[in-house]
This record gives structure tokens, C-alpha cells and sequence, in this order.
């Protein structure tokens, strides 16, 4: 499938599973419900392939079980509007704080990023999560037929193939792993690693952002399922199962390049920079974009610019960190500590290092809309990526596709996703060395004209020709069988690179 909603040949309907729906339902005070409808690059290239098999997309859409019923009816009405039908799944308030609030970003989450100790082993969040993914396979079982394809998104929902199993769905099940797959040692600390790894193996297709997150799910599989064979190279690797045969691939996830790069030569995006470049005159933007999580690594990322500017003298009053941080999970007290944790970082620095007419930090924390986040993409001279561990991290590549003067130098932490299609040309850093990343700013901040843009040049090339639209016809194409020649060999990230 590409740009232009021209889908590839396929046996049914798609059916796309996740834990969200692609819109968002309210209810008036008079009972009448209202519906806006999603965006971002998932939904974009999802959403023809949708249309073009007269499918299904499945999720919560932030609803009772008793509301749902209502909500399906207007649904349904809407079905012609969206051109693709939606059905929603009601959880109760429980089971919304026990699975999602629980078991998601409690347990997968944290161990999943290589945080064990934030991990709350509770049982009770694990029985919810059953439940719920045993609730999601009902309203897909009443869904599925013979041909369709089941694409189910993210760690949500690993179950949700074996509960369709157990129903007697012949459909073809498909699973993307948005966030990294984590190390053996780490997944073995998992009480219930032997029942998600089996869950896992009763889908058909099973996609990871990198090959370090397959290999990982390999080696889990080798110390639980030894009887499991591994075959083949390159994109898919094939597993042969008590008789069944799956497929167990890499397929990195990309954006929608015209997204990010036509509205940043819109003429508002355009007034906006302007003024930003007005509010930094003569001096280099960094910029760190991110949401509030402990896996982003924002601390670090904040010490190691006070260590450039204490070693690199010369960085003083001619660069400024624009620190973007978006409010994620508010209901968890963890959250508010990391919270209140960068605002001291933040005041210590702007402390020690400010004089008149310069302050070497402008922190923010809220919420951006695209216009506004592009032209900070567009005027930054430098983005500082440095998660702890991230799946793939997709402000690395927005940040590219913006970059339209061609000039901007990407530091990108080794650990994660993106790097193994940027490594190339990102100034890779490990975040945890603070030292390192000091270096790589000030190697940033001084780096000649020409070897920026070559770097960005080549950068904005890989993600043009690997954008969201080829990411969605990877994984479907693998799922029908399809192998694509130019889809190998893998880039694979190698720590040892200069």
C-alpha cells in the first residue's frame, strides 16, 4: 500500500486490534454522543487498507461495558463517515486500573524498558490482564470470519491469539511489538513468562522494531520452549511449533514524512521559526523533546549538558536547551517524583550557569500541537535523543523530516530502535556515559557545515524511503508471504561503530 491508498492483494478484511481506538467518543448531557477522529502516521496508513477490505478496527474507546452498547449503535451509523467499521470494547473501572494502570505500566512496561525494580509483581494485575484480553478476543471472535487478517497491535493485548484460539478462530493472527523486547535474564524475572511467551506463539506473524528485540524474544524462547526450531535469515525468521510454523520478523516503524515535511514549509510554521530564531539570536538551539517517563532518560540527558557547558567553556551564552516534556501517566505517583526531579536538575543548572541575556535552559511541560512542535524541530541546530531504552523512538525521525534548512545534527542514544537506521549518521551516544554525552554536544555543536548536511541529507533519504506507508505493506506483505528483496539485508545496530 502506498500514499496514494493502493493496497496490495489480500484474501479478507483486515482486522486491526489495539488497545485504543483511532478516535475519541464523548457524550453530551443530553445522551448524545460526539465523535472526534484520531490521528498520526499509524491511522494514516492504516486506515486505506481498512477501507479497502471494508474491515474492522477494535479497541477501548474509554467506555463501560453498559455504555458500550450505545456507542456501538452510533458507531455503526458512522461506519459509512469513517469508511471502515469500529467496534469498541467496554472495560469496567477496575479492569481499565488493574490491566492498563496495572499489569501494562506496572509490569510490562518497566521490565520490558530494562526496569525491573519499578515492577509491582502484583497477581491481581496479571488476572486482569487475562480477563481483559479475554474480552477483547470476544468482541474480535464475534468479528472474525475465514480470510480476514487479525492484526493485533502491542503489549497490551499478547493474549489475545491464544483466547481466539481457544474460541475456534481459523483466522490468520498477526502481532506488532511497539515497544522493545527485553534481554533473557530480564523477561525470566516475569512470573508469568511462561504463559506470555506461549501466548505469543499462537500468533502467525510476530513483529519487532529491531533485531536486537527478536533476538532477545529468540534466546527467551531457547531457555523456556527448547523444543521450538529456529530457521532462516534476514526479515523473518521461521519457527516450527508442536507442528505449526510462525513467522518471527523485524519490521522498524517509520512516520508519515509528508506529515512533518509539507507543514514545515507552511507559512505559519514558517512566522514561527522566524520568531524562535529571534528569541535565541546567535545562539545554537539544542532540543530534547520527550515524554515524562523514566525510560526517556530526560536526568541524564540534563547532566550531561551541564557537564558540557562546565567542560566546553566556550558553549557558553552560544547554545540553549529547549526541553519539551510531555505530561504522560499522571496517575502514578512515580511519575510526579521523576517530575518535580527535572525541575530541580533544571533550576540547579540555569543556577550555576546563567548571566545577563542568556539562560542556558528553557524548560517546558505541557502539551504541544503539530505546528508548534514542527517549528521546533525546524529551528533546532541540534536534537538530543538520548532515551534509556526505547523501541524505537519516533522524534528521531520527525525531527529529520522537519529539518528542511538540512543543517540539523541528530544525537541519538544507542539504545534505541531508530539507531539501527541512523547509526550511520546520528552522533551515537550511550545516555548512561555523561561524559560522552557532553562530548557529543560540544562534537555537535562544532561541526562544519558540509558534514551536517551530508549527514542530515542521508538521513532524511533512509526515511523517505522507509516511511510508515512501508512499514505497514513490510509487515502485511510478510503475513501473505510475500518476501521482499529489497527489505534485505537488516540494518542491525553495531555498539562497536565510531
Amino acid at each position: 500500500m502506498g500514499k496514494d491508498g493502493e493496497t496490495g492483494s489480500t484474501d479478507g478484511r483486515l482486522i486491526v486490534v489495539s488497545n485504543r481506538l483511532p478516535l475519541v467518543l464523548s457524550q453530551a448531557s443530553g445522551g448524545a454522543w460526539h465523535l472526534e477522529r484520531g490521528s498520526g502516521g499509524l491511522v494514516t496508513a492504516i486506515e486505506p487498507v481498512l477501507k479497502d477490505t471494508q474491515g474492522v478496527w477494535i479497541g477501548w474507546p474509554g467506555l463501560t461495558p453498559e455504555q458500550i452498547r450505545d456507542a456501538d449503535e452510533f458507531l455503526d451509523q458512522k461506519s459509512d463517515e469513517l469508511g471502515y467499521r469500529v467496534r469498541g470494547v467496554g472495560l469496567s473501572p477496575k479492569q481499565q486500573d488493574d490491566f492498563y494502570l496495572g499489569f501494562a505500566n506496572q509490569i510490562i512496561w518497566p521490565l520490558f524498558h530494562d526496569f525491573p525494580t519499578q515492577c509491582n509483581f502484583d497477581p491481581t494485575f496479571w488476572h486482569a490482564y487475562q480477563e481483559v484480553n479475554h474480552r477483547f478476543a470476544e468482541v474480535v471472535a464475534d468479528e472474525a470470519r475465514d480470510g480476514d487478517f487479525i492484526w493485533v497491535h502491542d503489549y497490551h493485548l499478547m493474549s489475545v491469539a491464544e483466547e481466539l484460539h481457544e474460541k475456534g478462530v481459523k483466522s490468520r493472527l498477526g502481532f506488532f511489538l511497539h515497544i522493545p523486547f527485553p534481554s533473557r535474564d530480564l523477561f525470566l524475572k516475569l512470573p508469568w513468562r511462561r504463559e506470555v511467551l506461549e501466548a505469543l506463539l499462537h500468533y502467525d506473524l510476530i513483529g519487532f522494531q529491531s533485531d536486537r528485540d527478536r533476538t532477545n524474544f529468540v534466546h527467551c524462547l531457547q531457555a523456556l520452549r527448547p523444543d521450538v526450531k529456529v530457521e532462516g535469515r534476514g526479515r523473518v525468521l521461521k519457527l516450527e511449533v508442536q507442528g505449526r510454523t510462525l513467522g518471527a520478523g523485524v519490521f522498524p516503524i517509520s512516520i508519515d514524512v509528508d506529515e512533518f515535511a509539507g507543514p514545515a514549509r507552511s507559512p505559519q510554521v514558517s512566522e514561527r521559526v522566524a520568531r524562535l530564531w529571534t528569541e535565541f539570536p546567535g545562539r545554537k538551539v539544542i532540543l530534547g523533546v520527550d515524554r515524562l517517563d523514566y525510560s526517556k532518560g530526560i536526568p541524564h540527558k540534563l547532566e550531561g549538558y551541564r557537564l558540557a557547558l562546565s567542560r566546553y567553556p566556550e558553549l557558553q551564552e552560544k547554545v540553549s536547551l529547549v526541553q519539551l516534556v510531555v505530561p504522560s501517566r499522571e496517575d502514578i505517583p512515580e511519575y510526579h517524583r521523576m517530575k518535580r526531579e527535572i525541575e530541580r536538575l533544571v533550576g540547579q543548572i540555569s543556577g550555576e550557569f546563567t548571566r545577563p541575556g542568556w539562560v542556558p535552559i528553557h524548560y517546558q511541560y505541557g502539551r504541544w500541537d503539530r505546528p508548534e512542535l514542527i517549528a521546533h524541530y525546524r529551528a533546532a541546530s541540534v536534537a538530543l535523543v538520548t532515551p534509556l531504552k526505547d523501541g524505537m523512538n519516533l522524534v528521531a525521525k520527525e525531527f529529520c523530516s522537519a529539518s528542511l534548512e538540512g543543517n540539523g545534527v541528530l544525537i541519538l542514544s544507542e539504545h534505541a530502535g531508530a539507531t539501527a537506521q541512523l547509526q550511520e549518521d546520528a552522533i551515537l551516544v550511550n545516555p548512561y556515559d555523561v561524559e560522552g554525552v557532553a562530548e557529543a554536544i560540544h562534537r555537535a555543536c562544532t561541526m562544519p557545515d558540509r558534514e551536517r548536511k551530508d549527514r542530515m541529507q542521508r538521513m532524511r533519504r533512509k526515511i523517505q524511503n522507509e516511511d510508515i506507508y512501508w512499514w505497514v505493506d513490510c509487515f502485511r506483505n510478510a503475513a501473505n508471504g510475500v518476501e521482499e528483496a529489497e527489505a534485505l539485508p537488516l540494518d542491525v545496530y553495531l555498539p562497536s561503530r565510531a
